[in-house]
């Protein structure tokens, strides 16, 4: 190995470590990323409808989604407040019908006797530590969210001082590629942002009217769970029925199965014609590289990385095709 190699390497390695070490703030910026992109949609739109400046189309946007944001909340929190209340008390109810319905299973007749000493004093003391640690991780966590809408609302107010700032970090030969590059990650990630937002649009009215029609308590919730977890694809669908699911074997197990049967029309109906149709000219995230994605962005980051497993899947889905299969693969003798 030569001496350049043998500086690329330890290069290489002293980056990866750097970037571990970082790996929140990298999280936090790419998350500010993802917000700018989907600021800059409706913005881009705006411009082309009516001519204005970035800063002021700006502008109207975010007093838009506040206006809308605001008008939403007025006419569904009252409800959703009820309905989360609501759902505080049918938990206890909830966890003794499905007691009733797979009681007979081996070993959950004794669960009670097995967790009673698990609920003495000494062993509840560290809970209170516990909760002080979740509590702080929650401050923690809404600093981050609001440095992120932050960075963002700095990032799409002038998008092009920053993309020439990371061009004027680029090798000369690699900019005119390097500019394209982030070209195409911005249509991706922007076209992927766009179909999710009316898929999970759709989902949860269709979610709140199914329920509704069915008569399931708690519909506003449910569609509104259901529809914040079509963002997570393949794991969100699925955990989002239980809830629904679980509030309708309160009444019958008919009704149950009605719900079951309407979250899987709706879910296929989502992910096999509507998600495709939307997504079709931007990015085709296949199913198996999505799930991996989650569960190691999941394993490294928390919730966090769950979230912003996919956005960061569009990008290097990009990156891998025009770098690494065009550039290199394809051009390898």
């Amino acid at each position: 190995m030569t001496l350049r190699s043998l500086l690329a390497l330890l290069s290489l390695v002293v980056v990866g470590l750097l970037a571990w070490e970082l790996r929140w703030v990298l999280l936090v910026l790419f998350g500010a990323v993802v917000l700018a992109v989907a600021l800059d949609v409706p913005v881009s739109w705006l411009r082309r409808i009516v001519r204005l400046n970035r800063p002021m189309a700006l502008l109207v946007v975010v007093l838009l989604i506040a206006v809308l944001g605001w008008q939403l909340g007025q006419l569904l929190l009252p409800e959703l407040l009820e309905q989360l209340n609501q759902l505080s008390q049918l938990i206890p109810a909830v966890v003794t019908r499905l007691s009733e319905l797979i009681g007979g299973i081996a070993g959950l007749n004794n669960l009670e006797r097995q967790l009673a000493p698990l609920l003495t004093l000494d062993r509840l003391q560290p809970l209170g530590s516990q909760l002080l640690g979740v509590a702080g991780g929650a401050a923690s966590g809404t600093i981050l969210l609001l440095l992120m809408a932050l960075l963002a609302l700095l990032l799409a107010l002038d998008p092009r001082s920053h993309q020439r700032l990371l061009l004027s970090i680029t090798p000369a030969h690699f900019r005119p590629l390097a500019q394209e590059l982030m070209g195409d990650c911005r249509q991706a990630l922007g076209g992927w942002l766009a179909g999710m937002t009316i898929s999970a649009a759709l989902v949860f009215v269709l979610t709140w009217a199914g329920l509704a029609a069915l008569k399931v308590p708690l519909a506003l919730l449910s569609g509104l769970i259901c529809g914040l977890l079509t963002f997570v694809p393949t794991i969100g669908p699925t955990l989002a029925t239980l809830l629904p699911v679980a509030v309708a074997l309160l009444i019958s197990p008919s009704l149950a199965v009605q719900v079951i049967v309407l979250r899987l029309v709706l879910q296929n109906g989502e992910a096999f014609l509507l998600t495709p149709l939307l997504l079709s000219r931007t990015v085709n995230l296949l199913p198996t590289v999505a799930l991996m994605a989650q569960l190691s962005l999941g394993a490294l980051l928390g919730l966090p990385g769950v979230l912003l497993a996919l956005p960061l899947v569009v990008v290097l889905q990009v990156l891998s095709q025009r770098v690494l299969v065009e550039q290199i693969m394809d051009r390898w003798l």
